[in-house]
């Protein structure tokens, strides 16, 4: 599996920047937008052994790679990290051992099999800032957590960094956003709280919610994956069924009961919030103001010997047209042309990307720094495929945001048929 990035690298989060690197000013700015998918140079370690990435976390100036195969490590790239030579960062002494990380702009936070860790990384301490033990269940019968998932509770971007969640909700996973957060039950269920001044919570209103509650509009329809950006949130539907198994499996399976619910890979996409720059996939009137007037002129142009005034009929065009989506209050299904299924979706802060079933990744928002793949600066408020990876024949298998950037997993499409 090999990892590509695009868009924010301000800090070198990407690759490497040569300004950076050399300590010279004026030619930093030129690598601060990557608009072509760059694949991440992995760690190498003194010993020369090359470790592989298995997983990618991402805040604004920062992107963590998680090291999984043989000694578990996490290794950081970007603010504050060695930008001498062709490493991907510096590996983190105190993450050796761990399963699992969680990146904010002010904190680590490391997963290990005993205990979970934050460590503050704007200091240089050797202990770190909140930590706690794990009590391990073997006979347990739910899954392991994700952070930023913990056991009783989640660990929050800023202090009090652990906020603690009823034991009813049974979490599945969790995304946090600039100021809300949702949540995903076992059961399906999405729930949402946090500030709603955006519409991001999906309740319909613009109130916010001190305690997770239930998005009505999405009752009776499960959800295998959430998402959250800065002020807008997004998630993909699984297509559930319940299966008979024999009290074999259920024991093989370590299942409560013999009608499990399960999920297909793949399923609708359901967006809601702030939709200013496009991130949810909806007509944005910021940007398609300046293509109707480059439209108006043109046919003015085009019109000046006419007796009907262009104007005139471009307006009665646009008031049929015209229906723009500033905030989206309650879920909206968004259509993906050509119709597919989402696999998974993350969000930066103005921008989505969703995986499908067939391996394509598609993005949309805000694009000024090269976020989408599609080796522009454009925004978008329609979905559109990257084709850098269908032109090279990659099989996207994971999509990670950063808050101006994206980073993606591939495998070559002869291993993914195999």
């Amino acid at each position: 599996m090999q990892w590509f990035g695009f868009g924010f690298n301000a800090f070198g989060q990407i690759c490497v920047n040569e300004g950076l690197s050399k300590g010279a000013d004026s030619d930093v700015t030129k690598e601060v937008k990557v608009i072509r998918p760059t694949e991440l140079t992995s760690h190498v370690e003194r010993s020369g052994c090359c470790l592989k990435t298995s997983q990618i976390k991402a805040s604004w100036s920062r992107r963590a790679c998680l090291h999984l195969v043989g000694d578990s490590r996490v290794c950081l790239a970007g603010f504050g990290a060695d930008v001498s030579g062709d490493s991907c960062g510096d590996s983190v002494v105190e993450s050796r051992g761990c399963k699992d990380a969680f990146i904010s702009e002010l904190y680590l936070t490391l997963a290990f099999p005993d205990r979970i860790e934050s460590w503050d990384l704007q200091m240089k301490e050797k202990t770190p800032s909140w930590s706690m033990e794990i009590k391990t269940q073997p006979e347990s019968s739910e899954p392991p957590l994700n952070l930023p998932l913990v056991p009783g509770g989640y660990i929050a971007t800023k202090p009090p960094l652990y906020r603690s969640l009823s034991p009813h909700l049974r979490a599945k996973s969790l995304a946090l956003g600039a100021e809300h957060a949702i949540l995903l039950c076992a059961t399906g269920a999405v729930y949402t709280w946090g500030l709603g001044s955006h519409g991001q919570l999906g309740h319909g209103g613009l109130t916010s919610e001190e305690e997770p509650r239930a998005v009505e509009a999405l009752w009776g329809m499960p959800m295998s994956c959430v998402a959250t950006g800065g002020w807008h949130s997004v998630c993909v539907s699984g297509k559930c069924y319940t299966k008979m198994l024999t009290m074999k499996w259920v024991t093989a399976l370590n299942l409560r009961d013999k009608n499990p619910l399960f999920f297909t890979d793949g399923g609708d996409l359901y967006v809601w919030g702030w939709n200013e720059s496009g991130q949810l996939g909806l007509p944005s009137r910021g940007l398609r103001k300046a293509p109707q007037q480059q439209r108006r002129q043109q046919a003015g142009a085009s019109c000046q010997d006419d007796s009907k005034s262009p104007d005139r009929e471009l307006n009665e065009t646009e008031r049929r047209e015209e229906v723009f989506i500033s905030i989206q209050a309650f879920p909206a299904l968004l259509d993906v042309t050509p119709p597919c299924e989402i696999r998974t979706v993350c969000c930066g802060s103005r921008h989505t990307a969703a995986v499908t079933t067939r391996g394509d990744l598609y993005t949309w928002g805000w694009g000024e720094y090269g976020q989408l793949g599609h080796q522009t600066l454009v925004s978008s408020d329609e979905p559109q495929c990257v084709e850098f990876f269908r032109e090279q024949q990659m099989h996207v298998v994971d999509v990670v945001c950063g808050t101006w950037n994206t980073f993606v997993a591939i495998i070559k499409e002869e291993v993914a048929c195999s």
